[in-house]
């Protein structure tokens, strides 16, 4: 049986498409590496606390060590209109020891600002040994036109730091924080009512 011109021509565009799907399979797949590259990135580093990451935890330690570390308190905005600074500079805690501290913001803009603070602990490698039971940079903040906001910090040292080899030895603790504008998160009802509006139109 003889292939006709038409038969080839058919085959070379069946192959062509397959090239072309899985092309675009292949860019869409990462494309949505990239958009999970963060959470995932993220979600790691809080659960191992690789990069200084901190942990967050839902209740308080129940082993208070007579041992104490400093514990040093670092503020800095990026790209958002706001003072921000811690209302204590340093104290001493005891490990295992819950306590709580505040940071203070303020809008310095004439509009509303939404922003949100990521965190790190220095030396990286006591990331996974600091709780925060309370955080404001949980949830996203957004202050009025000169607001003036503290904000609280409930935390403590894990005792179990004083018996790994790589953090034994560490008797400073530094707890840093970023803000960084935010688009302010819609009302769920707000978006349920404007999901309604276009289903109207259509």
């Amino acid at each position: 049986m003889t292939n006709t011109p038409q038969s080839q021509s058919s085959r070379k565009e069946r192959a062509n498409g397959v090239i072309v799907g899985a092309c675009i399979a292949f860019v869409v797949g990462m494309v949505g590496m990239a958009y999970a590259a963060v959470p995932l990135y993220d979600m790691f580093c809080r659960v191992t606390g690789y990069n200084g990451t901190t942990q967050r935890v839902e209740q308080a330690s129940d082993v208070i060590l007579d041992e104490k570390v400093k514990v040093t308190f670092d503020a800095n905005t990026s790209g958002l209109p706001w003072e921000f600074k811690p209302v204590q500079r340093d104290i001493d805690v005891r490990i295992g020891e819950t306590v709580q501290v505040s940071y203070r913001a303020k809008n310095l803009s004439s509009k509303p600002t939404t922003g949100q603070a990521t965190f790190n602990v220095t030396p990286m490698a006591a990331g996974a040994y600091f709780n925060k039971v309370q955080c404001f940079c949980f949830t996203e903040i957004t202050l009025q036109p000169g607001e003036e906001l503290e904000m609280p910090v409930v935390f403590f040292v894990d005792p179990e730091i004083v018996k790994a080899v790589e953090t034994k030895g560490i008797k400073t603790l530094t707890l840093s924080y970023t803000f960084y504008p935010r688009e302010p998160s819609k009302p769920l009802a707000e978006v349920k009512a404007k999901a309604g509006e276009a289903q109207n139109k259509l």
